[in-house]
């Protein structure tokens, strides 16, 4: 159902945290710093315009795109011993995060990803996908066009991270709330591109109807009215019903049969206060709630398909705290299947 058709003051309180999340991320500010050591560009001409080097293990990047019509960013977690002259390539872990604060640098502002990171041999990725990018090309009501996020991640940053920075060909990728979407997503739409992918709280059942709740399509609704209010929220995959083929073709749980020999992992909480939720009231978190119901859904299909996936459905909340500690158990597993 739509935003418009939907009343209620549970749903209300239940997204006042993730619209003020919306709001708060906007765009990310993001590194001018110095101009970058010249690089092979991607083969549409998109290259890095600027480097910057907060931390000793981080290294922000600014790559002119014209799939975006300006510039992206990403953030690079760097092994130990890495030199982009460096003989050798280094595995990939992709982090992408959800309609939230801080943008690309999430992960490193609201999880210990750098100390847990600290001995691996592997760079971590963690590019910006937009306040409402929802990890795909938009449609665009048929044209096509920008924002093509998909594109600018496993086609141009892709190409330049492995022409220019080591970057190897075996890949990880994990995600948290709009994140946990794109994960798994890309990986069933780009076979043989990731080894391994884990969604926590992801909407991974994006044509999920309740049509006493909240469904997906709400949330991307919602995503595009706060993040980009001069667009319309179908120019992203259009009319759930009118374009449903559109939306199939980018809907993890209809893309199930794609993930045939990725190493699985699906999280989400049950909407409730849980241990890390400072205040113990007796509503429910609606977001979480439609992601545990979702993710429930995905995980019962994949194993339906014979697909194997490893599960963790807790009691608990659509925030920072719980995807830290997904990330920490889950972290070792997505490092094995790459390394």
């Amino acid at each position: 159902m739509g935003l418009r058709g939907f009343a209620g003051a549970g749903f209300i309180v239940g997204i006042a945290g993730m619209t003020a999340s919306i709001a708060a991320g906007g765009s990310a500010g993001g590194p001018a710093g110095r101009a970058a050591r010249p690089t092979a560009p991607a083969d549409d001409g998109a290259a890095v315009v600027g480097e910057r080097r907060p931390r000793r293990r981080v290294l922000d990047l600014a790559v002119r795109s014209p799939v975006l019509d300006g510039v992206g960013r990403a953030r690079l977690l760097l092994p130990p011993d890495w030199s982009r002259d460096a003989s050798r390539r280094w595995p990939v872990l992709w982090l992408l995060h959800g309609s939230t604060a801080g943008g690309y640098r999430a992960w490193t502002d609201h999880t210990d990803i750098e100390e847990l990171t600290e001995d691996a041999d592997v760079i971590v990725v963690m590019p910006d996908g937009g306040p409402c990018g929802n990890y795909t090309d938009w449609w665009n009501r048929g044209d096509g066009g920008t924002p093509k996020w998909e594109t600018f991640h496993l086609a141009e940053l892709r190409q330049i991270l492995e022409r220019g920075y080591r970057a190897g060909s075996d890949r990880a990728v994990a995600g948290n709330a709009m994140g946990g979407l794109g994960a798994l997503s890309y990986a069933a739409r780009h076979r043989g591109l990731f080894r391994a992918a884990a969604s926590f709280s992801g909407p991974v059942h994006t044509l999920y109807r309740d049509p006493a709740g909240l469904d997906v399509a709400d949330l991307v609704e919602l995503g595009v009215a706060i993040g980009a209010p001069s667009l319309d929220w179908t120019d992203v995959w259009g009319d759930p019903e009118e374009q449903r083929v559109v939306w199939r073709q980018h809907n993890p749980y209809d893309l199930a049969d794609r993930l045939t020999g990725v190493r699985l992992h699906v999280s989400s909480g049950d909407g409730a206060s849980g241990p890390y939720d400072r205040r113990r009231g007796t509503g429910r978190d609606v977001v979480e709630t439609l992601a545990h119901t979702v993710s429930q859904e995905f995980a019962g299909k994949l194993r339906k398909l014979g697909i194997p996936v490893s599960t963790h459905f807790y009691r608990g909340t659509h925030t920072w705290p719980y995807w830290r500690r997904e990330l920490r158990a889950t972290l070792p597993a997505l490092l094995a299947e790459i390394t």
